[in-house]
């Protein structure tokens, strides 16, 4: 039979501008209560698991995600999914013990509670499917992803229609990414888009009068030279003997970034705190921060990641759903088990780093084929001149919009 290729290009998750910082502190209750705790830990699982495979893969170079983006690419595609391939798909995504309504339900508030929680971040999340006109997709997939996701739904018909995904895509990230689509294949049947929009300012600004070029230090001991800001205020902070870590607020304080800076700069140590990365410390250093006053001296990058996920993936359990025959999406198309299965995975992100604040974007793109404890009263200096840990997060909800390991910030 003739071979269709499904491009569920999920998730555009394109935080742009974040020169603001947090979300307010007031989502309804009623928002909130649908949040469920567990479902955020497991994808924040998720995110550093697949974080840690890719480390495997590459610990020298740059590696920058958005874990947020990923998850709401592959759940809406785990929508569609059945029997093993749902179960290998849930055990990836860390969702086993839960159900899809759960499931649903929490990244649905998600969407509702970050755009709104913070008058002084603009922050745009968006979902669209396009499917091709005359595919045997199954009208309950797509009513339920509008339903939940709040997903626009449009048609194409071939390859020139790729430019009117791609006016989309730059409409809603705000021309940071212009285009995901090159060339619509014939057998192309659906893509499935998520973008977000997200832009802020620091809470505190770094004076640019303040920047001076320093020495960063790389991992083969050789040296680049960066813009490196400085400013020192009253910070949420933690040390112990593996590294240092600093919260930096944006807006009015509820979304931050955090960065963890290891002692020594050599690989041995990058690994060693990558190696300790997990949901367990991670929830237990973020509740070790205090307020101290103290210095920060962090480097002015712009960087860009592209990735095929694919590999990664598989290693998480999710290899099923990547096989021809095997794999089964029947919740997504009236066709048969092993007709239709993840031919790519693809994520691209942006990040801009300066005085104002952080600029980010990601892009991730599923596609589917188918045939037939700090000192409480020290004043603490932290220097940030060799490879570190960074994370974007919203600490109301604890969800991680973005986590990378940036090795040399002049790329």
């Amino acid at each position: 039979m003739k071979k269709i290729i499904i491009a569920l290009i999920c998730t555009l998750l394109i935080l742009l501008s974040v020169y603001a910082y947090s979300l307010s502190k007031n989502p309804s209750d009623e928002v909130n209560l649908m949040v469920h705790n567990e479902i955020v830990s497991a994808n924040t699982e998720f995110g550093f698991n697949l974080f840690d495979e890719l480390l495997k893969e590459d610990l020298e170079n740059n590696i920058f995600i958005s874990p947020l983006s990923i998850t709401f690419a592959l759940t809406m595609t785990y929508n569609g999914s059945a029997d093993k391939t749902r179960k290998a798909m849930a055990k990836a995504l860390e969702y086993e013990d839960f159900g899809l309504d759960i499931i649903n339900e929490t990244n649905a508030a998600l969407m509702k509670i970050l755009p709104k929680a913070d008058k002084k971040v603009k922050l745009h999340i968006a979902n669209s499917i396009w499917a091709k006109k005359g595919s045997p997709f199954k009208k309950e997939f797509i009513k339920e992803n509008k339903k939940l996701y709040n997903a626009e739904i449009k048609s194409f018909k071939g390859s020139k229609d790729a430019d009117a995904i791609n006016k989309w895509v730059s409409k809603q990230t705000k021309g940071k990414i212009k285009q995901i689509i090159t060339y619509i294949d014939p057998s192309m049947v659906m893509y499935l888009i998520n973008a977000i929009y997200f832009k802020g300012s620091w809470t505190d600004e770094f004076d640019e009068s303040r920047t001076r070029e320093k020495d960063f230090y790389l991992l083969d001991e050789s040296t680049k030279k960066v813009m490196m800001m400085h400013n020192d205020d009253k910070y949420s902070y933690f040390e112990n003997d593996m590294f240092q870590a600093i919260r930096l607020p944006y807006g009015e304080g509820r979304l931050g970034m955090y960065i963890f800076l290891p002692h020594k700069n050599d690989k041995k140590s990058l690994k060693k705190f990558y190696g300790k990365l997990n949901i367990d410390n991670w929830n237990k250093w973020l509740g070790q921060f205090k307020m101290l006053e103290g210095d920060i001296s962090l480097p002015r990058f712009k960087l860009e990641y592209s990735k095929s996920l694919n590999d990664v993936l598989k290693e998480l359990g999710m290899d099923i759903a990547f096989k021809e025959g095997k794999a089964d999406f029947t919740n997504m198309f009236n066709l048969e088990k092993g007709m239709i299965w993840i031919d790519e995975v693809k994520h691209k992100t942006f990040i801009e780093v300066n005085e104002k604040g952080t600029e980010a974007a990601a892009v991730t793109s599923v596609g589917m084929q188918v045939t037939s404890a700090a000192p409480s009263s020290e004043r603490f200096s932290m220097i940030v001149d060799h490879p570190f840990f960074l994370a974007i997060v919203d600490d109301d909800t604890n969800t991680i919009l973005f986590i990378g390991s940036i090795t040399n910030p002049s790329e």
